[in-house]
């Protein structure tokens, strides 16, 4: 029996595996259960994208990784995108970006976006600035560093606490306590015998491509050169979050760091919230929106974001799950019970919780086994 291939690209500032911590370990676990319980084999590819290289670099490597690994059998591809990743998955699958198609080419079934700024964010104009950089940089290592190490000393952090007490506004943070809290993090995973982090720190300064690419403007051009292949199916996860509000964050506030992250995240979600006035995500079709209305169980607007992408942006293909949810929730980073092994990466007071998960999953994998 032919095995599934499913192929896991993770979004902006993302990864495959870094030292040692799995971007997509809790969505192999779930989808590998679901597939064995209808009687199907799949394997995992995780695709090693550049943290912020442009979107043709990224849909490059990640068209070299499904050659390295999935060329050998006839097995089906599904392609699975969390974020910036589901417009890598949208660009391979478009039946006129390659002058050559490779064999394996008409074994892709599905592509699944989760959470991704198909009409782009209002973010993006933040990140192309210095700070906005610096921000996400210092949040993602921040993480890292939490799950690695247990957390960095609020010595390391004191900069970035600094940074975020003196913005007035989302574009009055300062630049050189943001570079000052990246460099001590660096040193301080180095310590532990993180060299991958510096290569994935280098990354970032080295192609910044893709973070230019999600404004709104940019992916109005992506969207018309980019066209939808007609012998797949596309289908997309939606999320949404409350404004930020001190009642609703106050249950994860276990420790500074937490409270810290809360903090980045209220300034991220403000940033996401600022639709674009001339190149808006356009509505979607009424019974799409019906659909989402009744998911989130809020009346559709532009406004609606996880914290870094518009709801509406989200929507492409066939709307599998829609829900309250942080950006990364979804992959199954969230605040879980002490031995369910799951670890909230981005402190937003969602509520998300296992049972959410496995809503997410089920849709997911339904989708990718319909039609087999």
């Amino acid at each position: 029996m032919s095995k599934h291939h499913i192929v896991l690209v993770p979004g902006l500032f993302g990864f495959a595996k870094l030292g040692g911590i799995d971007y997509f370990m809790h969505v192999e676990e779930a989808l590998a259960q679901r597939f064995l319980e209808r009687g199907e084999r799949c394997e995992f590819v995780l695709v090693a994208s550049p943290p912020t290289g442009s979107i043709v670099y990224r849909t490059q490597v990640l068209m070299d990784t499904i050659q390295q690994s999935c060329s050998d059998d006839a097995g089906a591809i599904h392609l699975v995108g969390h974020s910036t990743g589901g417009l890598d998955i949208r660009l391979l699958a478009s039946p006129s970006t390659w002058p050559d198609l490779p064999d394996w080419f008409d074994r892709v079934r599905t592509v699944t976006s989760i959470a991704t700024p198909h009409y782009g964010t209002p973010l993006a104009y933040f990140l192309t600035t210095m700070a906005g950089t610096r921000l996400l940089e210092a949040l993602s290592l921040m993480t890292f560093a939490t799950l690695r190490a247990g957390g960095p000393p609020l010595t390391i952090l004191a900069p970035l606490i600094a940074a975020l007490g003196r913005a007035d506004h989302l574009l009055g943070l300062e630049i050189r306590p943001l570079e000052r809290t990246t460099e001590l993090l660096v040193r301080f995973l180095e310590q532990e015998g993180q060299t991958e982090i510096r290569e994935w720190f280098e990354g970032i300064h080295g192609d910044q491509g893709a973070i230019i690419q999600l404004t709104p403007e940019s992916m109005d051009i992506f969207n018309v050169g980019v066209e939808d292949n007609p012998d797949l199916r596309y289908g997309c996860v939606a999320t949404r979050m409350p404004p930020p509000a001190p009642w609703r964050l106050a249950g994860g506030l276990r420790s500074p760091i937490s409270a810290l992250s809360a903090t980045i995240f209220s300034t991220l979600y403000l940033g996401a919230g600022r639709t674009s006035k001339i190149y808006p995500p356009p509505n979607p079709a009424p019974e799409v929106r019906e659909h989402l209305e009744e998911q989130l169980g809020v009346g559709f607007s532009n406004g609606l974001n996880d914290g870094l992408v518009p709801t509406a942006s989200m929507i492409w293909g066939d709307l599998l799950w829609a829900g309250t949810a942080d950006h990364l929730d979804v992959l199954g980073h969230f605040r879980g019970d002490a031995d369910s092994g799951h670890t909230d990466w981005l402190v937003s007071g969602a509520g998300f919780r296992e049972e959410d998960f496995d809503e997410v999953m089920d849709a997911i994998a339904e989708f990718q086994l319909d039609g087999k």
